[in-house]
């Protein structure tokens, strides 16, 4: 059973969803101004109508002139219970009043009747199914007429076939919804195996001028108690093949067709939609449902030609295209608009309604506004924009509005239009060129009032449009110097108002309909040490838009300005500078910079001289020096002429110098100063600090050359490379061999066995100031003296950061000595303190090393002549040979030599002695006193 009479609610939404494209408009100091650039939808009061649940009210929307001044709205719930009796979702059609004031909808009874019967030999056949006939899925008005059709009704052909087809059927109204009369055109006779097959009559229907079978001649052969009717004038195709099977001719799903005259050449143009065209998704695998709209504009007629590129859905499965409507002159530009439904698109696949403005070549590329849908899907996706209706001014305001209907969320809403203000503005400055030296105005600055230049500015705003209220309301903003100060956070407005002494102006101006207005004022440029641009021009903008705070008009609407408005207009002033008639400077600036040398890890400072000069014919403006400073530099400040200032700046890594060289820098004007910098952080890995300078828009770059100051033991180096000077010690200083009852030994087993040892000891000393990363100390020894084997490497012992390899093995014989780790090539990579060992560079670069090398001397070298000098490692050690035996036999000569000198030497002391008074002796007894003064104790003691 049916559940009775079912009514919808209706309410009105003020929450903005999604307008369309916004830009800001401009940022002022009291109010933000937007302009949004869309079309004329009101989305802010819009319309919600709202049906039974699961009912999918909204399936199907139309407009209904009910009587001369009134238009309401259907909406068909095909999914509906009803007040019939044994049917079970029938669908229905409601009709939605709209006024100012809120109501609800109510049912349209087009059939009160359920499944009718027929009686056969006494047996009642049922021959009709209303129940999920989808009633309402179609709905159509074309003035005070409506057909409503449920494309899924059942009919029964014969009363013994055990099934029924699904012929579809309509009922039309002609009278303001007061008589119905059924219209079933795929209902017949016809039986057999095929039946009237799935012909779902209703499926779509519209009102056409090419129509045979007219409204009257439906009504004139309806009667109520046949199912069989026939009508004058309709043409039925006769039924095909089965390979037509399933091919959903004439469906408004695939392919949906309207038509309206889209580029105003009084020809109806064509527009297709294809909801089901699918291309690759951005992975490039699966293939979207994204959609197509095909435009065709009737040149002459019947001829179509394709309008390109085609409109193209930009929504995964969103179906771009599932319905169309023509939405008349919605901006009142002279060419119709389209409205596309997207069921399935937006973000959450809420549905979306894409605008589209005609114009002389068909339809925009671009949407133009974009209506997006509410409610969220459930089980069954809400279907935003599934059915569109528009082209009907609802609400009398002499703008087409918009049937939107939602069917999976049970909704439909009306967007009716807004009206349109055509706006223009003027802006006029006068002079265009400032003066500085001409100051006509003046302005109070704190106590005193100082002389200014000034110029007179001037703006001027009109407006018209078709059914606006009679006095419109704007918003004006002027800026000064407002491009400049964006491009530039830091700079300062060159200019400000005299009245007010600030760098804009807002004025709220309320003018009527089709009038004009204007405004005077004055503009004046600040002093010249309060700004430094000089050259770019002062820029000013004007921005205008509707006055949000206005009332609304008498249908509770706000206009919109039309969309095409220029809303900004600019125009530009320059300061008159010191350049001749034709105020243009042409400076030739030169830059000549001059360093010093670096002492790496030195504690000293660098200055690097510089000479700016002007050779031009004009004034440099805004001159600077701009210089990047290196990652091993740091600025400390300006070494000489105390006039130049200069700023230090950091911008992510970058850091850099602004100096100022004069504003202008007059011609001819030659500049000398010197910049400070320390240099802590100088490696020995590359040998330059490179310093990047600029007077725009020469760029120079400046290598400065360093230098190592390097101590290494008893040397001091100072040149450009580093050189290691090594302190070395021979041990012995002379070597005598062989030695004294050497003999030669068949077993070599330990050092001494093979010959005397010599140790070489080197010492490296760094007293800095700079550190060392990296050096080598190459050695070289000579183990071959006249093409004989002279020394024997043994071993080599180091204290310090050494690191030491030999191309010579070391202790060849594997002798009994101590440890052997390298060889005479010495690698020194850092230089550190004494006793360090570890590898990372310190801040006190002073350090030192120890090398001991010990060679053994072969006996087996035989030297000529006797006695050999040579260097080994860089030390020079004499070698003494002694020849066998000889150190057992003494020359007479040389005894002899010894006698007669050791005599000569004798005599000589003897006389020696004798000169001094040695051999005279005193008196054995001495005087009385002398003897009383002995006594027993002191000669004892004696």
């Amino acid at each position: 059973m049916g559940t009775g009479r079912q009514l919808a609610t209706i309410s009105v939404n003020s929450t903005p969803r999604n307008p369309g494209y916004c830009a800001p408009f401009v940022v002022l100091a009291l109010v933000f101004i937007q302009q949004c650039v869309t079309f004329n939808l009101e989305t802010e009061n819009r319309v919600v109508y709202t049906g039974p649940k699961d009912s999918f009210f909204g399936y199907s929307v139309d407009f209904f002139y009910n009587n001369s001044s009134s238009v309401s709205i259907l909406i068909g719930a095909p999914k509906a219970n009803t007040s019939q009796p044994n049917v079970n979702e029938g669908g229905s059609v409601y009709l939605c009043p709209w006024h100012q004031g809120l109501s609800n909808c109510s049912v349209v009874h087009f059939d009160n009747e359920g499944d009718r019967r027929f009686h056969v030999n006494d047996v009642d056949v049922q021959v009709e199914f209303k129940s999920h006939q989808w009633f309402g899925a179609t709905v159509r008005s074309h003035g005070n007429t409506v057909l409503a059709c449920a494309p899924r009704y059942y009919w029964r052909t014969e009363h013994d076939a055990p099934f029924s087809d699904a012929t579809g059927t309509c009922y039309l109204s002609v009278d303001n919804l007061k008589t119905f009369v059924e219209y079933a055109p795929c209902r017949t006779e016809r039986h057999g195996p095929a039946g009237q097959g799935y012909c779902q009559g209703g499926f779509s229907a519209d009102f056409t001028k090419l129509i045979l079978a007219t409204t009257k001649e439906i009504v004139k052969a309806y009667y109520p108690s046949y199912f069989l009717l026939s009508v004058t004038g309709q043409i039925q195709t006769h039924q095909v093949q089965g390979s037509y099977d399933d091919s959903y001719l004439g469906e408004h799903g695939p392919l949906l067709h309207r038509t309206t005259d889209i580029n105003n050449d009084g020809m109806e143009d064509l527009v297709v939609g294809a909801p089901m065209f699918m291309q690759r998704g951005s992975d490039g695998l699966r293939w979207e449902e994204v959609g197509r709209v095909y435009v065709y504009l009737q040149r002459r007629p019947l001829l179509f030609e394709p309008r390109l590129p085609h409109l193209g859905g930009r929504q995964a499965f969103g179906r771009f295209g599932s319905s169309l409507a023509p939405l008349g002159d919605l901006n009142q530009d002279g060419f119709n608009d389209i409205a596309i439904g997207c069921p399935f698109g937006g973000d959450d696949q809420q549905g979306l309604v894409l605008i589209y403005n005609g114009h002389a070549s068909g339809l925009m590329d671009m949407p133009t506004q974009t209506l997006a849908g509410q409610w969220a899907s459930g089980t069954f996706p809400a279907s935003f924009g599934y059915a569109l209706r528009g082209n009907k001014d609802l609400d009398h305001n002499g703008y087409p509005d918009l049937i939107v209907g939602a069917f999976g969320a049970d909704k439909a809403v009306l967007y009716r239009a807004r009206p349109i203000v055509n706006a223009s503005a003027s802006l006029t400055l006068q002079p265009t060129m400032i003066n500085p030296e001409e100051k006509s105005c003046t302005v109070s600055n704190g106590n005193e009032t100082i002389s200014v230049s000034c110029v007179n500015l001037s703006f001027c705003l009109s407006a018209s449009g078709k059914h606006l209220p009679a006095d419109l309301g704007f918003v004006v903003e002027v800026q000064l110097d407002h491009l400049k100060q964006t491009q530039k956070e830091s700079s300062v407005r060159r200019t400000l108002f005299l009245d007010s002494q600030q760098p804009s102006l807002l004025k709220t101006i309320t003018m009527a309909n089709g009038g004009q207005t204007c405004h005077d004022t004055r503009i004046y440029l600040r002093s010249e040490g309060e700004f430094r641009d000089k050259l770019s021009p002062i820029y000013v903008t004007l921005n205008f838009s509707l006055d949000p705070l206005a009332s609304l008009d008498l249908h509770g609407l706000r206009p919109i300005l039309k969309y095409q408005t220029t809303h900004l207009i600019e125009q530009k002033a320059q300061i008159q500078l010191d350049c001749g008639e034709d105020n243009i400077c042409v400076p030739d600036l030169k830059l000549a910079v001059y360093g010093t040398e670096v002492y790496l890890g030195d504690d000293n400072s660098l200055t690097l001289t510089f000479n700016a000069r002007n050779e031009g014919e004009g004034g440099a403006y805004e001159a600077e020096l701009y210089m990047v400073l290196p990652p091993e530099a740091d600025y400390s400040g300006i070494a000489r002429n105390n006039a130049l200032t200069c700023s230090y700046e950091a911008e992510n890594q970058t850091r850099y110098l602004v100096c100022d060289l004069g504003n202008p820098m007059k011609s001819g004007t030659s500049l000398w100063a010197g910049l400070r910098f320390t240099v802590p952080r100088l490696k020995d890995t590359y040998n330059t600090v490179q310093f990047e300078l600029q007077i725009p828009p020469t760029p120079i770059t400046l290598e400065i050359m360093f230098r190592y100051h390097v101590l290494l033991g008893m040397c001091t180096a100072s040149f450009y490379y580093f050189v290691l000077c090594p302190t070395v010690v021979s041990r012995p200083d002379k070597l005598l061999f062989p030695p004294p009852n050497w003999r030669m030994s068949h077993s070599l087993q330990e050092e001494q066995d093979i010959g005397s040892e010599i140790q070489h000891v080197y010492e490296l000393v760094n007293n800095g100031p700079s550190m060392i990363s990296q050096s080598v100390l190459e050695l070289r020894c000579p183990l071959r003296a006249q093409g004989h084997d002279l020394l024997y490497p043994v071993e080599v012992i180091t204290q310090g950061p050494l690191n030491c390899s030999s191309n010579h093995t070391l202790n060849a014989l594997k002798l009994k000595v101590r440890n052997t780790l390298t060889c005479t090539h010495v690698h020194m990579h850092r230089c550190m303190q004494a006793g360090t060992h570890t590898h990372t560079h310190t801040h006190n670069p002073t350090g030192c090393a120890h090398l001991l090398i010990i060679y053994q001397i072969l006996y087996t070298f035989t030297p000529n002549p006797n006695t050999l000098s040579f260097s080994l490692c860089g030390v020079l050690t004499p070698v003494m040979w002694n020849k066998p035996g000889s150190q057992y036999i003494v020359p007479l000569w040389i005894i002899i030599l010894a006698i007669l000198s050791g005599l000569l030497l004798l005599a000589l002391l003897i006389y020696v002695l004798y000169k001094m008074g040695f051999f005279k002796r005193s008196d054995p007894y001495g005087t009385a006193m002398e003897k009383a003064q002995l006594k027993p104790q002191a000669s004892s003691e004696a």
